[in-house]
């Protein structure tokens, strides 16, 4: 399996496309610029199977629509959040873009507990991770040893937790009792800015020592 970090959307909001030998792919977070990630995915010859979502900020799901569209591929929320997609009160959209707010139809798979997630030849493990937004959850691909952490975790930084549903206090637990817990050379492929390790950021990250 191969993996691309692709930042789109007003905050650049890293989606990630996972794809296999036979070009079926995976869509992790498509933030925005709907066009531009359509055609990079016509381009490679993709597939998309499915669209997962960390949660359902609006620089998180900008292109939604336009990817299920176009693939007809079904998209993923954790049921804490599955009527943000709708709401621009809710996915903040309404907050940061006035009244371009968005509104994303429903999702097609509600996540309601932590399982195993089969796509395909993909497999995800589903950890809940609330704090920086209540339906937060990351995904992890233990043959690959990278997890897809959404604004969990961030190198040298954590998510936000002064948006609605956001709990500081919560962010730090699921980050120490999911995160931090899977072995130390774990790529964590945050929801912005680059990429970094398990074991960096449990060495280093200035946010979760002393926890």
């Amino acid at each position: 399996m191969n993996w691309t970090q692709i930042p789109l959307g007003p905050l650049q909001t890293n989606a990630y496309i996972l794809q296999n030998e036979s070009k079926d792919a995976i869509v992790i977070d498509p933030g925005g610029d709907g066009q531009a990630l359509l055609n990079w995915l016509k381009s490679e010859k993709l597939k998309p199977l499915a669209i997962l979502l960390t949660h359902a900020h609006f620089d998180h799901i900008g292109a939604v629509d336009d990817v299920r569209t176009e693939y007809n591929c079904p998209v993923y929320i954790h049921k804490q959040e599955q009527d943000w997609l709708q709401d621009p009160a809710k996915n903040g959209s309404s907050r940061f873009l006035g009244t371009n707010g968005i509104r994303i139809n429903e999702a097609d798979q509600i996540i309601n507990e932590e399982k195993t997630i089969k796509i395909g030849t993909f497999e995800f493990t589903v950890f809940e991770t609330p704090g920086h937004s209540p339906g937060s959850v990351s995904y992890y691909v233990e043959s690959e040893q990278i997890v897809f952490s959404g604004d969990a975790l961030f190198a040298q930084s954590i998510g936000r937790t002064d948006l609605p549903g956001g709990n500081h206090q919560q962010l730090l637990d699921s980050i120490h009792k999911k995160l931090l817990e899977l072995p130390e050379e774990t790529i964590v492929a945050c929801g912005h800015g680059p990429t970094t390790t398990i074991g960096s950021e449990m060495d280093s990250n200035p946010f979760l020592t002393g926890f």
